[in-house]
C-alpha cells in the first residue's frame, strides 16, 4: 500500500458521520441574455483582453500585430505558422523557458467568469503557464452562461460522443485571464504564477 492510500484509509477509518451530496438539479443558475456579449465584459474584468476575430482575418498577423517585439511564439496549432517552438517537439518542460507568446485552443468559455475549459491538447502543458504573454483561440458561438452548465458539458460530452476532454493526456484546466496576486501587502503583482497578459481571439467557426 502506498503512503497515499494509507493516509486515505486512516481518514476514511476516523469518519464520525456522513452526508450525501446535495441535490442540484433545482438550483436555478445564472443566465444572460447575451453570453458572448457578457464574457467578453468579463474577460477585460479580470484583466485580460477578449477580441472578436473578423472573418478571413489573419491569425498570424494579427499575433504579430498585437506582440510586435516576440521573439519566442510557441504552440503546437497547424494554422500558427509564425511559431518558433512547438510544445509537443521540446525535450522537457523547462525547454519552454523564455516564450514570449505562447497561443493555445480553448474549447468553450463561460460568461459567468470569463473561465475557459483548455484540455491538455500538447505533449508539454507548461506552454498554458510559462509563456509571458498567452493568447487563447475560441469559437465565439461556444460560449455558456455558468459553471454549472460548464461543468455538465464536459461531462455530457464525454459520456454520449465518447470523446474525452482530457483528451490522451489525462488533464485539463479552466484558465480566466492573466496570472496574478495580491497577497503579499496588497500589492497586485500580474505574472506571478503564469502569464502577465491573457488575449482571446474569438473566431468565426
Amino acid at each position: 500500500m502506498s503512503s497515499k492510500e494509507d493516509i486515505l484509509k486512516k481518514y476514511r477509518a476516523n469518519i464520525r458521520e456522513q452526508f450525501d451530496m446535495p441535490d442540484l438539479s433545482d438550483i436555478k443558475a445564472i443566465t444572460y441574455p447575451d453570453p458572448l456579449l457578457q464574457f467578453m465584459n468579463m474577460v477585460k474584468s479580470v484583466g485580460g483582453n477578449a477580441i472578436e476575430v473578423e472573418k478571413g482575418r489573419d491569425i498570424n498577423e494579427l499575433i504579430r500585430e498585437l506582440y510586435p517585439d516576440a521573439k519566442e511564439i510557441a504552440s503546437n496549432l497547424p494554422e500558427i505558422t509564425i511559431a518558433t517552438r512547438n510544445p509537443d517537439e521540446v525535450g522537457r518542460a523547462r525547454d519552454l523557458n523564455g516564450t514570449d507568446v505562447g497561443v493555445i485552443r480553448g474549447m468553450f468559455g463561460v460568461a459567468e467568469n470569463a473561465c475557459i475549459w483548455i484540455p491538455q491538447q500538447m505533449k508539454e502543458k507548461a506552454v498554458c503557464f510559462i509563456s509571458e504573454n498567452l493568447i487563447i483561440l475560441l469559437p465565439k458561438s461556444q460560449i455558456v452562461n455558468n459553471m454549472h452548465e460548464a461543468y455538465r458539458r464536459i461531462a455530457q460530452h464525454d459520456a454520449k460522443s465518447g470523446v474525452d476532454l482530457f483528451d490522451e493526456y489525462g488533464y485539463g484546466t479552466f484558465i480566466s485571464g492573466p496570472s496574478k496576486t495580491a497577497d503579499i501587502a496588497q500589492v497586485l503583482v500580474m505574472g506571478a504564477q503564469a502569464a502577465r497578459s491573457a488575449t482571446v481571439l474569438l473566431l468565426d467557426e
